[in-house]
C-alpha cells in the first residue's frame, strides 16, 4: 500500500511542477514589462511645457473642429483589404503543405481550396458590382 501512495505522491508532484512552470512563465511575463516601464519612467527626462501639450498634426497647428466626417468608402475599402489579406494568410500554409496534404487526402484538398477561392471571387465580384472599389 505505501508503494501506491508513493506513486500518487510522485504524480501529484509532477502535476504541480507543470503548473509551477506556467506560473513562473506568467510572473516573468508580467515582471519584465513592468520593470522596463518603471526603469523608463525613472530614466527619462520630465520637463512638461505648454508647447508639449499641444496636439501634433503633421507639423501644422490644429485649427477647427476635431470631428471630421469620412466617406464610408474608405472604411469599406479597408475592410475588403483586411478580408482578402486574412484569406491570403489562410492560402499560404495550404500551398506550402499541399504535397503532404495531397498524399494523405488526395484530390479532396484541391477541391476544398478551389471552393474557398470561389467564395472569395464571389465576394470580390459582389464588391465590384456594388462599386465599392471605385474612388469617385
Amino acid at each position: 500500500m505505501p508503494v501506491c501512495n508513493r506513486k500518487v505522491g510522485e504524480t501529484l508532484m509532477e502535476y504541480a511542477q507543470s503548473y509551477m512552470t506556467i506560473v513562473v512563465f506568467i510572473l516573468v511575463g508580467l515582471a519584465l514589462p513592468a520593470a522596463a516601464l518603471t526603469l523608463g519612467a525613472w530614466l527619462r527626462p520630465h520637463k512638461p511645457t505648454p508647447a508639449k501639450a499641444i496636439t501634433y498634426e503633421s507639423g501644422v497647428d490644429p485649427t477647427g473642429d476635431s470631428w471630421v466626417r469620412f466617406n464610408v468608402r474608405y472604411y469599406l475599402f479597408a475592410l475588403l483589404f483586411v478580408i482578402f489579406d486574412v484569406e491570403t494568410v489562410f492560402l499560404y500554409p495550404w500551398a506550402v503543405a499541399y504535397d503532404v496534404l495531397r498524399a494523405d487526402a488526395g484530390l479532396f484538398v484541391l477541391v476544398e481550396m478551389l471552393i474557398f477561392v470561389f467564395f472569395l471571387v464571389i465576394g470580390l465580384i459582389y464588391a465590384w458590382k456594388k462599386k465599392v472599389l471605385e474612388w469617385t
